[in-house]
């Protein structure tokens, strides 16, 4: 399912519900991998982290957003005649496709709603907590018969705190097991507030190194660390995902450093590798912007494997791949 279907699969639940709302810039249903049977994945949109690697740079800007498949541009020029501002024309240099001054781009959706080629999409809208449940009722008989629920995901969920609150909240309320996908950073009120609603964390472990992981990703990971010490203080179930990115922290050092700090952990059920993979690299492009991993090559099997072992011989369980 391309996102335009996601979009109109939106469209479909109406506009019902008034009060707080949330940016959400997927929904995913039949979800196998993040916290355990068949899940519905909610993704909210914004974060407060800029991993260059990131797989889903649409997820980043707390605000919606315009893209351009080229690919799927046939050229019919439908959203030159009905953009209002005039944020878009054709592409002179290359002879096909589209530039959009997202800058002068007033997000108002005449483009994409004009695109039946599905080549400009807007990323991104805001749901009402009663809109979102609708949506995840639907797969109520899939949870109950595989002990699945609701994961969560981002972006960074916790960026929007007030709203990921009530809709965990909700959904708890209604039998359904919850769980976040978190970099775990955030003030820790804030999270512990969260936690109250959440009945599996799923959690990245970036880097150990506080000055590397501030020039990976942007921010210091002394919360993180300290958070996911608080969380084991509350035995919470906590599974660690750590996004294994060639020459950057995949280095023996630092592997040792993380398994130590969770071999230190009383509430970690696993640690999942998860493989670099360029699978994002064109979304970037999609945005208008740049992959800066791009040339960085994938780790193979086998060396993936040996730092499995690393983290297996200190008698952590481990799963590669989520």
């Amino acid at each position: 399912m391309n996102w335009r279907q996601k979009v109109l699969d939106f469209d479909n639940i109406g506009d019902r519900g008034e009060g707080l709302k949330g940016l959400v810039f997927d929904i995913q249903k039949f979800a196998i991998h993040d916290g355990g049977g068949i899940r519905t994945l909610v993704f909210l949109k914004g974060c407060p982290l800029s991993c260059p690697w990131c797989s889903n740079p649409e997820s980043l800007a707390g605000k919606p957003e315009i893209t351009f498949v080229c690919n799927n541009c046939i050229g019919c020029g439908k959203c030159l005649e009905v953009c209002p501002v005039d944020a878009i024309r054709q592409d002179e240099s290359t002879g096909r496709g589209l530039i959009i001054d997202r800058d002068r781009c007033t997000l108002c959706g005449r483009c994409a709603r004009h695109c039946y080629a599905g080549a400009i999409n807007i990323i991104g809208r805001y749901l009402s907590i009663q809109e979102l449940m609708e949506m995840i009722e639907r797969d109520r008989k899939f949870y109950e018969q595989s002990n699945g629920g609701v994961t969560f995901s981002g972006g960074e969920p916790t960026a929007q705190p007030e709203f990921l609150k009530a809709a965990l909240k909700e959904t708890q309320r209604r039998g359904i097991h919850t769980a976040i996908e978190t970099s775990s950073f955030v003030k820790w009120p804030t999270y512990a507030s969260i936690l109250e609603h959440v009945d599996l964390v799923l959690t990245d472990i970036k880097h150990m190194d506080d000055a590397e992981h501030k020039r990976l990703t942007g921010v210091s990971n002394m919360v993180i660390l300290e958070n996911l010490r608080n969380i084991a203080g509350l035995g919470i179930p906590v599974k660690i995902r750590l996004p294994l990115i060639p020459g950057y922290n995949d280095s023996r050092d630092n592997l040792e450093a993380t398994a130590d700090f969770v071999k230190g952990l009383n509430n970690v059920q696993s640690l999942d590798i998860l493989p670099y993979h360029r699978l994002g690299e064109m979304k970037w492009g999609q945005l208008g912007q740049k992959y800066a991993l791009a040339g960085i090559e994938a780790l193979t099997l086998e060396e993936t494997e040996a730092h499995g072992r690393l983290f297996r011989d200190r008698g952590i369980k481990v799963s590669i791949g989520g």
